[in-house]
């Protein structure tokens, strides 16, 4: 369904350049927004000042190209994308982008725009943004100029990843700042929050990341949150940025603390100032600057129990550090809806720049028929709906209803509560007996007008699972 969306919104983008072709400026922006369709998709990383979003971007990318540090480093926003060749440019407000020269320090890159040959931003370009709140109120002000421009103009990104340390007041405003208000009425369906840092949580005990994830899962279920974002996950920046770097040198490093009596060690381990009177103060510190004291705790302790070489311990390290649960999410909410957020930013592109003139004549209506009538849409904002508690349906049916829309992926299993592998037969099967099932929930009288609207948008889903099956079916010829 999302690739016709997104046939139509291109094929708006081109009436929209049509409409404006004596306008240099509005027809420059449109075709940027054309040539953006077939990119990867675009996503934001933000936060408030060291929330920990360019060592998150580093373990994302699987290298340490952003820069990291104890003060504020990230003052511009950066964009990290695929590239052939390792390139580093400076796009200026006014004139051309200047090549800046490419250099590493201490493994780190030094550096606005970065081309990088990674397996990871094939899939998406990843943009680090400064701090919100900062310190400095023109570096904050750059990241919610980007996110949610004066202009009116719809955001550079796709989708955002928000690092936040607690549900803090200050983090809920600023979700609601730029969650979109036009095409999909309020839906949170382009952000995922990350409770970064998770391993400071509990005092950087060993067990840090069990406490973090409970606390992820409670904010899940938080109301105001839901209707703010679509998941929140529990992240060590630091622990994924760590193990997808790792060096042997700290390996070894690692494997000497081990073999020092446990007692010895948990005591040195107790406070930074301990640890760095207990051996060579230049070894340890560099251990406590990429692994931090939860990360070493956890490091000798893995290796006690066997994890013998330096792949091994950085694949447990990654395994731990709830990275891979993340880039689940990640897969499930924003690559697997690439075709339906492209659409969504470029439809918001146009109708940014829509003249009167035009927004009441052919180009407008066709906007606004693909706004009010693409199912896609209409599917985000009965989720947005569910997910915000205002419409009145019991708890398992509303979650059912989630799940069907959409929330949890968008592939057809998914959406039935199937596992990847089941035969096409069942899956048919499955979605008959949901399509019979809804019906019967639109029809119910005792349910509220908000909550049939709800119904009939899944019968509408449920429908178009079982055509887009008929339509790939192979066709079967033979005697009969």
């Amino acid at each position: 369904m999302s690739a016709r969306l997104l046939a139509a919104a291109r094929r708006v983008l081109h009436l929209a350049l049509d409409a404006h072709r004596d306008d240099p400026a509005r027809t420059r922006w449109l075709r940027g927004q054309l040539d953006r369709l077939d990119e990867p998709l675009r996503v934001a990383v933000a936060g408030k000042v060291k929330a920990g979003k360019s060592t998150l971007v580093n373990a994302l990318v699987g290298e340490r190209v952003a820069p990291t540090d104890a003060g504020e480093c990230t003052k511009v926003v950066t964009w990290y994308r695929d590239g052939r060749v390792p390139r580093v440019v400076m796009q200026p407000k006014d004139g051309p982008p200047i090549p800046l020269p490419v250099d590493r320090r201490d493994g780190a890159l030094v550096i606005d725009l970065v081309d990088w040959p990674a397996q990871a931003l094939r899939a998406a370009t990843l943009i680090d943004t400064p701090g919100v709140f900062s310190t400095s109120e023109a570096v904050g002000r750059r990241t919610l100029a980007f996110l949610d421009p004066e202009d009116e103009k719809p955001t550079e990104a796709d989708a955002v990843i928000y690092l936040m340390r607690h549900l803090h007041a200050t983090d809920a405003a600023f979700l609601e700042s730029f969650r979109d208000r036009a095409v999909a009425r309020a839906t949170s369906v382009n952000t995922v929050a990350v409770i970064s840092r998770a391993d400071e949580i509990a005092g950087g005990r060993v067990d840090a990341m069990f406490s973090a994830r409970h606390i992820a899962q409670r904010y899940r279920g938080e109301p105001t949150l839901r209707a703010l974002c679509q998941n929140v996950v529990a992240v060590s920046g630091l622990i994924a940025e760590t193990g997808r770097t790792l060096r042997q040198s700290e390996f070894a490093a690692l494997a000497e603390l081990a073999r020092e009596p446990k007692e010895t060690l948990d005591a040195e381990l107790l406070t930074v100032a301990r640890f760095l009177k207990g051996g060579d103060r230049v070894v340890r510190e560099g251990l406590l600057a990429r692994f931090g004291i939860f990360g070493i705790r956890l490091s000798t302790s893995l290796l006690r129990q066997g994890s013998n070489s330096a792949a091994a311990l950085a694949g447990e390290l990654i395994a731990r550090s709830g990275l891979a649960e993340l880039e689940r999410v990640l897969h499930t909410q924003f690559a697997e809806r690439r075709d339906l957020l492209k659409a969504r930013s470029a439809l918001l592109a146009v109708d940014a720049v829509l003249s009167p003139a035009h927004r009441a004549g052919p180009l407008g209506r066709e906007l606004e028929r693909i706004l009010a009538g693409a199912h896609e849409f209409v599917e985000l904002r009965q989720l947005a709906a569910l997910r915000s508690g205002s419409v009145g349906l019991p708890k398992p049916v509303a979650a059912e209803a989630e799940r069907l829309l959409g929330d949890a992926g968008t592939a057809v299993p998914v959406r039935l509560g199937l596992p990847p592998d089941v035969p096409p037969h069942e899956i048919r099967r499955a979605a008959f007996a949901a399509l019979e099932r809804w019906q019967r929930f639109a029809e119910n009288p005792m349910f509220t007008r908000a909550a049939t609207d709800v119904c009939r948008v899944v019968v509408r889903t449920c429908e178009a699972m079982l055509v887009g099956m008929a339509q790939a079916a192979p066709l079967r010829a033979g005697p009969r």
